[in-house]
């Protein structure tokens, strides 16, 4: 790992005050380094740090993901009930998911219109709403 990504992920945990400890710096130059977005699952950021010097356990992958997600540095994309997605680009924005693949990708929003929503029942209030576009090749 580059030591442009190490400082890219450092940078990246500073700006949520997160203390940077050997794993979460390896996890966050996997993240951020290159300066791409992307969609990774727990096991893919794994086996992605399996490859790297600094090992990490997939239940500390968990965690950190965890840890980063309620520090606001990802996104949670939930495609079905078992499986989740986390994304670097933590703004406002629909997915396609490629069910052959089992793929995550970003949508283009300004092609996205919705032109209304139910009303939240009472006492409640609408805090985000989520579009998964699920794609699969033509038969």
């Amino acid at each position: 790992m580059s030591d442009t990504m190490l400082e890219t992920g450092t940078k990246w945990l500073a700006t949520a005050g997160l203390r940077p400890t050997r794993q979460r710096l390896t996890l966050a130059a996997l993240l951020v380094g290159d300066g791409q977005h992307r969609h990774v699952t727990a096991e893919s950021l794994f086996d992605a740090a399996k490859d790297g010097a600094d090992s990490v356990s997939l239940a500390t992958v968990y965690n950190t993901l965890r840890a980063f997600c309620d520090a606001g540095l990802l996104q949670e994309v939930t495609v079905d009930g078992s499986r989740s997605y986390f994304d670097t680009n933590t703004h406002d924005h629909p997915h396609f998911f490629w069910e052959d693949e089992a793929r995550l990708t970003d949508a283009p929003s300004d092609q996205l219109v919705i032109a209304r929503l139910p009303d939240a029942p009472e006492g409640a209030e609408i805090a985000s709403v989520d579009v998964v576009i699920r794609l699969r090749k033509k038969a």
